[in-house]
């Protein structure tokens, strides 16, 4: 129940990620805000992960070429991509292709970790894709067929790759979370620095910039990344993905909260998105655990 806490908020976090960098992108560069959010994000984490975890933190350092690929991937390389994607595709398309990520992951899994999922997992999967279809089509699946591919969309499927090998290496990471992620930001503001002077990056100048930057590096750059790192400790990387459907859900309901009404059948695809997330984590992990429960000698 922890680990599906922690997943619920770190998409909640990444649902504000897509609303609030939708708009940043308009007067700042994905650079600008990449860098920034993992630089003003670093010290608050490290501080986190020392007083909390209390970690020996030679042995994690030890540890630093997966931890760095970790950083390059998660860090840097989606941030970067999904901020540029925002940059050149609208954000429909930007959230259907990222609802392909559950499935991604779940495929992934199953061929590098070698891991299985039920019958009701894959149904929990095909029932939050529908209801994220629903959602962003508003009823008419058939516009999906009409999208057009620009140099946006081609750049979210690589943020969507890109997070799936994230994932799936995180997965198998012995290292404490909370240090794991401290260690990564960190490690994406030392390599992301030498480019940010290069290109010049500007601080922001207006108070809604402002703003802005403090929410994303607050929430969706501590919260969300230390949430989901403490989730695949327990938590296999296809269940965890699959809880990735539930950006669009949230992303509609702040959408709703800043004015825009909610259609019927914006509710029908999120309750089946909601309905896909139980039965992949709840039910499908069940039946995966219970194989591996010892049994008792007299």
């Amino acid at each position: 129940m922890k680990a599906s806490l922690y997943l619920v908020l770190a998409t909640l976090f990444w649902s504000g990620n897509f609303v609030v960098g939708q708009a940043a992108v308009a007067s700042m560069t994905p650079l600008d805000l990449t860098f920034w959010r993992w630089t003003l994000a670093a010290v608050p984490l490290l501080l986190l992960a020392h007083f909390i975890e209390k970690p020996d933190w030679r042995s994690v350092l030890r540890r630093w070429p997966v931890l760095l690929l970790l950083s390059v991937l998660g860090m840097s390389g989606y941030t970067l991509l999904l901020y540029g994607a925002l940059g050149y595709t609208s954000a429909m398309n930007a959230s259907l292709i990222t609802a392909a990520n559950p499935a991604l992951i779940v495929v992934m899994a199953i061929v590098v970790l070698g891991e299985r999922t039920t019958r009701l997992g894959w149904l929990g999967i095909c029932l939050g894709l529908l209801g994220v279809l629903l959602v962003l089509t508003r009823g008419e699946v058939q516009r999906v067929f009409s999208l057009s591919i620009n140099i946006g969309e081609v750049m979210m499927i690589g943020a969507i790759v890109v997070w799936g090998c994230y994932t799936i290496i995180a997965r198998r990471l012995d290292v404490p979370p909370i240090a794991a992620t401290a260690v990564q930001v960190v490690i994406a503001t030392v390599t992301l620095a030498p480019f940010a002077l290069a290109m010049k990056v500007q601080f922001p100048d207006t108070p809604a910039e402002g703003w802005s930057l403090a929410y994303i590096a607050v929430f969706p750059s501590l919260g969300a990344y230390l949430f989901w790192n403490l989730a695949l400790k327990t938590t296999p990387p296809g269940t965890a993905g699959n809880y990735l459907n539930l950006i669009v859900v949230f992303t509609a309901v702040i959408t709703v909260a800043l004015g825009t009404p909610l259609s019927l059948v914006q509710i029908a695809g999120g309750l089946l998105v909601i309905v896909g997330v139980l039965l992949t984590g709840i039910r499908g992990q069940a039946r995966l655990a219970a194989p591996a429960t010892p049994r008792l000698r007299p």
